[in-house]
């Protein structure tokens, strides 16, 4: 990911005198950009960093929020300002229904807009996923997901992993888990209407998403992640499971 243009220097003469941006535009220097010593409060030498300023550029669904502030260097003393961007888009949590006895994963098929934009194929193979609400817990989202997009109530809940999917420019958390279900009856369309979800359930064999996964037909990072954490379990959970 590039970097944008260079930032501007000082201009000479400083208050009012102009300076290119870096994208070919003539700015006015409104203060002085002297240096002048950073002295971070209490809080700040405590945390490692210090939040100047926040203000939000932009919101619908989603929110972007811009952010400047200071933090400390690997090498010692304080960085000079930064501003930042944030993607605010909530927290979300995903699940993998799987099938110890008859050996199966349950997967949905939806059209992303945003796969669309990059270039990929719209229509993407997913874990079921929700974001969080005010108030909701990680592992209810995940059961509610399960049943809202594949139609499988958990019988047992695991907890897999909790991570960043973009810490560079989102804040967005993730609560990953695998769900023990009963696929018997597992297959057709679901999704909630005033949601405008239009998904098809997909029910692989266990060999067959696998097969998927390492043939590079699996673009979504939580279902990567879902599956290689099977790879690493489906025997243990075959075991416990068939020795009840």
């Amino acid at each position: 990911m590039g970097t944008g243009p260079p930032i501007p220097n000082a201009a000479p003469g400083g208050t009012g005198a102009a300076v290119a941006d870096g994208w070919g535009h003539s700015i006015v220097r409104t203060r002085p950009l002297a240096m002048v010593a950073y002295v971070p409060s209490p809080e700040a030498e405590t945390a490692g960093y210090a939040i100047l300023s926040k203000e939000t550029v932009f919101k619908g669904f989603f929110r972007v929020d811009r952010f400047h502030l200071r933090h400390r260097l690997f090498a010692g003393g304080w960085s000079q300002e930064i501003e930042r961007e944030i993607f605010q888009r909530g927290h979300a949590a995903g699940v993998l229904p799987y099938d110890p006895v008859l050996d199966r994963v349950v997967l949905v098929e939806q059209f992303r807009t945003a796969a669309l934009v990059a270039g990929l194929h719209p229509w993407t193979i997913e874990v079921p996923a929700g974001i969080i609400g005010k108030d909701e817990a990680p592992d209810a989202v995940a059961r509610r997901e399960s049943v809202e997009e594949t139609g499988c109530a958990v019988e047992a809940l695991i907890p897999l992993y909790e991570f960043m999917p973009s810490p560079g420019g989102s804040s967005e958390v993730v609560w990953l888990f695998a769900a023990l279900v009963d696929t018997t009856h597992s297959g057709g369309l679901a999704g909630v209407a005033h949601e405008h979800e239009d998904i098809r359930v997909v029910v692989l064999d266990y060999a067959e998403a696998i097969e998927r996964l390492q043939a590079g037909r699996i673009e979504n990072a939580i279902t990567i992640m879902s599956l290689q954490w099977l790879m690493m379990n489906r025997e243990r959970l075959r075991r416990e499971r068939l020795s009840r």
